[in-house]
């Protein structure tokens, strides 16, 4: 959410910053709006004004005995209380339109953040690990011999439609260690504090995560009003919806493992094969809720904290920081770090970590005290993948593929496969 004052001090400055992502200029219909509003509230002050008068004089009307007076002023007190309440109704009203229209208004994107239309506009900033050379064609996770057994697509498709898969087996159980490897990491390495946080949330949690009301047909909603959670950036941003901290409890640092569910509107005929975009998949998150002047340091670290498990993995990756055109509505800036995936022969995004000002803090009304003294300031929050569970499978088993249909799976993982390393041809943990 867009703070209006800024907005009234700098317009050319706002739509600026609206110019940088391809947005037409807002201001004059916000400001608009926003002095309609405005108008209408001092009207109605004015008008109560006039009405507290006329109040005190009725009984001063009555004590003199000047019935004619003491009727008139009466029916004024009337008409008054009227015209306030009709006021402050349009007021509200304004105010309520005013809100909306901010509320779907995309972030400012922070000044370091390259100018472009879309992803092939974005900067390659880091790149990691030497690409494996085969000695035969590699083929996408799904057509790996010893993956084939534990993807089934076929069953999935039976109970749940398309973008559904039932993983088995072996399989399974490599999914699995990857999102304990990922939380063990974040929470004994990187300091983060595990939440086993809910996946349905109310339209105050999406809201105040930018992801209502422009995005509703992104999300699924269940028929009395609760949302699946697109990922637990909703609900770990959300524990502070609405809270005043102490600075000295900043910053919050918080991982979760969940479902996630997206409706992939508008990605029809995308990555159809395999499990690359699902309508269910699981996710690692990291939140962090920052004071201002650490936000910017704490997206490097969050960054690093993500790139630290692909290089665990021995996952080869590049970091690229996304320009204004390919970057999310909420975002101020944003890193997504992108798994090479050698079936594919290129890399594909495998967490995507986001600073997004005061923007939502504002929509949530999350603040902090100074430690030393004044008004109450809004924190900062910043949300990032540690990582994409399956899009990290993906990963893991198109690198380590064997000419024979075997993978070679990660050192890393071998404590949560009890000691093993290979996935066999067969499909079966060796």
């Amino acid at each position: 959410m867009h703070d209006i004052r800024a907005i009234r001090d700098n317009p050319e400055a706002f739509d600026a910053a609206l110019a940088r992502r391809g947005e037409a200029a807002m201001s004059q219909a916000v400001l608009s709006l926003d002095a309609a509003r405005r108008a209408k509230i001092a009207a109605a002050e004015s008008a109560k004004a006039e009405q507290n008068k006329a109040s005190k004089e009725v009984g001063a009307a009555k004590g003199r005995g000047d019935e004619a007076e003491f009727e008139r002023l009466r029916a004024l007190v009337s008409d008054k209380k009227a015209e306030v309440a009709a006021m402050n109704a349009e007021a509200q009203e304004l105010d309520a339109k005013l809100t909306d229209m901010l509320a779907r208004i995309p972030n400012n994107p922070a000044d370091d953040v390259p100018q472009g239309d879309d992803e092939n506009d974005n900067v390659e900033v880091k790149s990691w690990g030497e690409k494996p050379a085969f000695d035969f064609k590699p083929v996408e996770h799904y057509e790996i011999k010893g993956v084939k057994p534990g993807m089934d697509f076929e069953t999935a498709a039976k109970t749940s439609g398309a973008r559904f898969v039932m993983l088995k087996g072996a399989v399974a159980r490599v999914h699995r260690a990857l999102a304990q490897f990922m939380i063990d990491t974040h929470v004994d390495e990187n300091g983060l504090t595990e939440v086993n946080s809910p996946v349905l949330v109310r339209d105050e949690a999406m809201y105040g995560t930018d992801k209502l009301p422009k995005f509703g047909e992104d999300s699924y909603q269940t028929t009395d009003g609760w949302w699946l959670v697109p990922t637990s950036e909703v609900p770990l941003t959300y524990s502070v919806g609405g809270d005043t901290l102490e600075q000295s409890a900043l910053p919050i640092r918080l991982t979760a493992h969940t479902l996630c569910f997206r409706s992939e509107a508008g990605s029809a005929g995308r990555d159809t094969a395999g499990m690359l975009r699902q309508h269910q998949f699981e996710k690692v998150e990291m939140v962090s809720i920052t004071h201002p002047d650490e936000s910017d340091a704490e997206q490097q670290r969050m960054v690093g904290c993500a790139e630290g498990i692909l290089e665990k993995l021995g996952v080869p990756y590049r970091t690229v920081i996304l320009c204004t055109g390919d970057m999310g509505f909420g975002a101020r800036r944003t890193y997504d770090i992108e798994a090479w995936v050698p079936g594919q022969d290129c890399y594909r995004e495998i967490s995507s970590v986001s600073t997004t000002g005061d923007f939502q803090a504002r929509r949530m009304n999350a603040r902090f005290k100074p430690e030393g003294g004044g008004k109450p300031q809004f924190v900062h929050t910043l949300n990032g993948s540690g990582l994409a569970v399956g899009r990290c499978l993906i990963a893991v088993l198109e690198n380590g593929q064997q000419a024979d249909g075997s993978v070679k799976l990660p050192e890393a993982l071998a404590p949560y496969l009890g000691g093993k390393t290979t996935l066999t041809a067969e499909g079966v943990l060796a």
